[in-house]
């Protein structure tokens, strides 16, 4: 898969507050179709964060499209004439090999969900471990990495590793943090309840 221009039909949806699913304006995610209990916008947003401060891109904007392989396929044929689905589809925004200015739009990347819960089970992981690995080998077209020779593939693959490496990392912190505020937001209350009936 190759990066494409990005389609003159306004596939990218920069994050708005509807599609963004965090505090910062820098990665919005939708869900079209292609929605999957074990998939959660907040947590591929966060994702898509963490691979963007690993590419020193913390401020360029990023849109995810999660979606079934109906619309891939359509998008497939339409950009890359390959009537079939794909996994991931890469629609770059950037111009040139020069440096963008901050905000500056980076791309789509357009993940089939069906797709990737198919190769999950074939690879034995969770479905949401596999979008994170399409996430960043989109993520990595964007910005100009292809796998057209064996040394390239080979350096992309690693670089895919190491963004999926990070992002778990900072998903697992997120998600840590997450619970101990729950955790403590609970022990609170049952504080205050055993007070009031000690109280009684």
């Amino acid at each position: 898969m190759r990066r494409s221009r990005i389609p003159p039909d306004g596939l990218h949806h920069a994050p708005s507050s509807q599609a963004a699913c965090s505090d910062e304006n820098t990665v919005g995610v939708r869900i079209q179709g292609g929605a999957d209990p074990g998939i959660s916008r907040p947590r591929v947003a966060r994702v898509g964060r963490a691979m963007l401060r690993a590419l020193q891109l913390e401020r360029s904007e990023l849109s995810i499209l999660l979606t079934d392989d109906d619309q891939i396929q359509r998008l497939n044929k339409l950009y890359r004439n390959i009537d079939r689905p794909t996994d991931v589809l890469s629609f770059s925004q950037r111009q040139g090999d020069f440096p963008d200015p901050p905000n500056q739009p980076l791309g789509d990347v357009v993940i089939s969900v069906p797709t990737a819960r198919r190769q999950a089970t074939d690879r034995g992981l969770e479905v949401a471990a596999e979008v994170t690995r399409l996430l960043a080998h989109g993520l990595l077209h964007l910005v100009g990495w292809d796998h057209d020779t064996p040394a390239k593939d080979h350096r992309m693959r690693r670089e895919t590793d190491r963004l999926c490496a990070l992002a778990e990392t900072n998903t697992k912190g997120a998600q840590g943090a997450h619970v101990n505020r729950q955790s403590a937001r609970a022990a609170n209350g049952q504080s205050r309840r055993r007070t009031r009936k000690g109280e009684n």
